[in-house]
């Protein structure tokens, strides 16, 4: 007995050591992570870090999870925390700050905490897309206004997602938020309004709306030449097309208003004993290799300015230059309130 006793004492004094030389590092995200296995073998290669990705849903559950779990995080580093879910992270702590030397050369306009709790990673534009051929046939202009989607000229031709069950729902419910108010004579619930009298479709995600409702998109039956997606969609569409069409069959619109800006960030798990490990990763996701693959894995556009995009992107994605504003602690406090609300106006 007293020499199981010294071999436990033994074990207890070597397991902490053996902790401290795993070098394993655990990245939350969201369902749509994905990075180029040369890419992430690079990096680990490099360091001598082993990267094991946990994927956790979509971005709202993720957050959720997080918070729920944060004496005992799920994981070292979090991405794919955006803007439309950062005040409730914050507001929890979930972060420890951490000011990368790489982000001296990215735009401030993509630095929302000035704590450095999280780092922007990468950006994309939620706006309207069309089919390029309906517009054509029909002579029909584009819209280029929210205003305009009200105008009998585009009765029945959108179609949106549900912000209580879609990201780019949310997204799109926030543009009108930026643009119309909750408050005054005309707010955003009157334009819903507006919207719902000029026959929308409404359905629960991006998948059946863009693959199922839109006219616009490959192999779709679906009759609807308007649909809320991004404005880096139509590159898909040359991309993944059993035959590339010559140009894309898709467009978005960009017009000042008409989309909502959302920026991905990265933070280090409160409680992580991975510090450097994850410091080192967050310096890797702000560097050429990692912001370059980027695009054609996620299709999103790089915050790091020198990073080249692909030819498909620079031809067919677009960025807008007056996307709607929301404040990420307005879109917090207010969010539930606000799909809540829509739901009533739109839904029932």
């Amino acid at each position: 007995m007293k020499i199981l006793g010294a071999l436990f004492v033994v074990l207890l004094l070597i397991m902490p050591a053996a902790a401290q030389d795993d070098n394993t590092l655990t990245l939350v995200t969201h369902d749509s992570f994905n990075v180029s296995e040369d890419v992430l073998a690079a990096f680990e290669s490099e360091t001598g870090i082993t990267v094991e990705i946990l994927r956790s849903g979509d971005a709202g559950r993720m957050v959720n999870q997080s918070i729920l779990s944060k004496s005992n995080p799920l994981g070292d580093v979090l991405f794919g925390i955006d803007n439309t879910f950062l005040s409730r992270a914050l507001d929890n702590d979930l972060f420890l700050p951490y000011q990368s030397p790489a982000l001296e050369g990215i735009p401030e306009s993509f630095i929302l905490d000035p704590e450095y709790r999280v780092t922007p990673v990468d950006y994309g534009d939620v706006c309207l897309n069309y089919d390029v051929a309906y517009f054509e046939e029909n002579g029909l202009a584009l819209p280029e206004s929210l205003d305009d989607l009200t105008d009998p000229a585009y009765k029945g031709l959108l179609v949106v997602e549900n912000p209580a069950t879609s990201s780019p729902g949310l997204a799109f419910l926030l543009a009108t938020i930026g643009v119309y108010g909750t408050e005054g004579d005309y707010t955003y619930l009157d334009y819903w309004a507006d919207l719902v009298e000029n026959d929308i479709r409404v359905d629960d995600g991006w998948e059946t709306a863009y693959y199922g409702s839109f006219s616009g998109s490959a192999g779709s039956e679906g009759s609807y030449p308007l649909v809320v997606s991004y404005a880096s969609s139509p590159p898909v569409e040359i991309l993944f097309a059993e035959t590339p069409p010559e140009t894309a069959p898709t467009g978005a619109i960009v017009a000042p208003g008409m989309c909502f800006r959302q920026i991905e960030f990265v933070g280090i798990l409160n409680g992580t004993d991975k510090v450097e490990q994850a410091q080192q990763f967050i310096d890797f996701m702000l560097g050429l290799e990692f912001q370059e693959d980027m695009p054609l894995q996620t299709f999103v556009f790089p915050v790091n300015p020198d990073a080249e995009l692909p030819e498909v992107f620079v031809e067919y994605a677009q960025v807008a230059e007056e996307p709607a504003q929301v404040d990420s602690a307005e879109i917090d406090a207010h969010r539930e309130e606000w799909i809540q609300a829509w739901t009533e106006t739109v839904l029932r």
